[in-house]
């Protein structure tokens, strides 16, 4: 049973070709405009006179989160009632035991397996200077607590999954990023000894979240009162899925603009933040796919439990290592990286999904 690519749009499917193209372009703007980016992330909203938010940026990642957010129907989370256990199972995955493996799976490989790899230090935004595999492991912590809320709809769909519990499942998700990503965050930042700017950190989650969220809420509700379903799902839709993606490149540019002379001097760098970004993804979705077994699930709702744990909500993470550490830190490459590694890995996992449905029973 082979995977359907064409259900996904042109710019999902070549994902990270375009990524990679990213890494070429920025490296090359780096050498050809070498202060094109610092005087963007310098165009920023000051508090205290330090830099909290850079407005280029910034208005990038909203244009990457808003046509995310749009697409939930949190009428549906009410339904979420009638079948309980995935969406417990999920929250379980991705905000007991998610987090916490990836600060070990990161420490073990960035710290101590590959440290020696990972010379040098860096001073990220406060003055702080750290040292260079800290920023990675940060930046691979940022991803192991943002449960996807976005491509898990495609991985789900090309799955065979059950649609309806995968949008309760995002849809609850994103709201309990607003009440657990700053704080968990800043916590496992501080055991991984980097300096935590508390400020920054929770009001990227304003900014990066909920700011879209109450957004993509009220203007859907708004689209939907007006144009009615066919159209928000046929033309509007339709129209922001590539706005969302190109958010994103001219952000993955920037960075790398701004990180070429790392990689340049280390190309093996990208290398080593995969790797354990890759385990982490492995293991989380082979835990949860067996817990879904254990627990008796039907193959359509274990497949987007595992999806959804498996994969990262990159957007956010992007979003808060670069307003937290800055455009140029160690911690904004490693969750590119995780950009890089989705795309691929995901549709590995769609297939292994696609080949075990007989494990689970048979829909009722």
């Amino acid at each position: 049973m082979s995977i359907d690519k064409s259900s996904m749009g042109f710019f999902e499917r070549y994902l990270t070709a375009w990524v990679a193209l990213c890494i070429v372009a920025g490296i090359a703007l780096g050498k050809l405009a070498p202060n094109l980016a610092q005087t963007l992330d310098g165009m920023a909203i000051y508090v205290n006179d330090a830099p909290v938010v850079s407005i280029p940026i910034a208005i990038c990642l909203f244009f990457m989160m808003y046509p995310i957010m749009v697409k939930i129907d949190f009428g549906e989370v009410v339904q979420a009632s009638r079948n309980p256990k995935p969406v417990l199972l999920t929250l379980f995955v991705n905000w007991v035991i998610k987090p916490f493996t990836m600060l070990g799976i990161a420490t073990l490989f960035l710290g101590v397996f590959f440290k020696d790899f990972l010379p040098g230090t860096e001073v990220v935004k406060g003055g702080d200077e750290v040292e260079l595999y800290r920023s990675y492991i940060s930046g691979a912590i940022l991803l192991g607590i943002a449960p996807c809320t976005a491509m898990v709809l495609v991985w789900g769909y090309l799955a065979r999954g059950n649609q309806g519990l995968t949008l309760v499942m995002v849809a609850i998700n994103s709201l309990t990023m607003l009440l657990l990503y700053g704080v968990l965050g800043g916590w496992l930042l501080g055991v991984n000894r980097m300096p935590v700017p508390w400020q920054a950190l929770l009001l990227s989650v304003a900014i990066y979240v909920a700011l879209p969220l109450v957004a993509g809420y009220l203007s859907r509700r708004w689209i939907m009162k007006t144009k009615g379903p066919e159209w928000f799902e046929k033309k509007f839709l339709h129209f922001l899925t590539p706005v969302s993606i190109t958010a994103l490149l001219a952000t993955l540019v920037l960075l790398f603009s701004f990180k070429g002379e790392t990689i340049l001097a280390n190309p093996l760098t990208i290398l080593w933040i995969a790797i354990p970004l890759a385990v982490q993804t492995l293991l989380i979705f082979v835990l949860t796919y067996v817990a879904a077994k254990f627990l008796k699930f039907r193959y359509e709702d274990a497949a987007p439990s595992a999806m959804i744990g498996a994969s990262n909500h990159f957007e956010v993470a992007i979003a808060t290592a670069v307003m937290v550490f800055g455009l140029s830190s160690g911690a904004a490459l490693a969750t590119v990286v995780g950009v890089l590694i989705e795309v691929p890995l995901m549709l590995f996992l769609v297939r292994v999904c696609q080949r075990t449905q007989g494990w689970f029973g048979q829909p009722e």
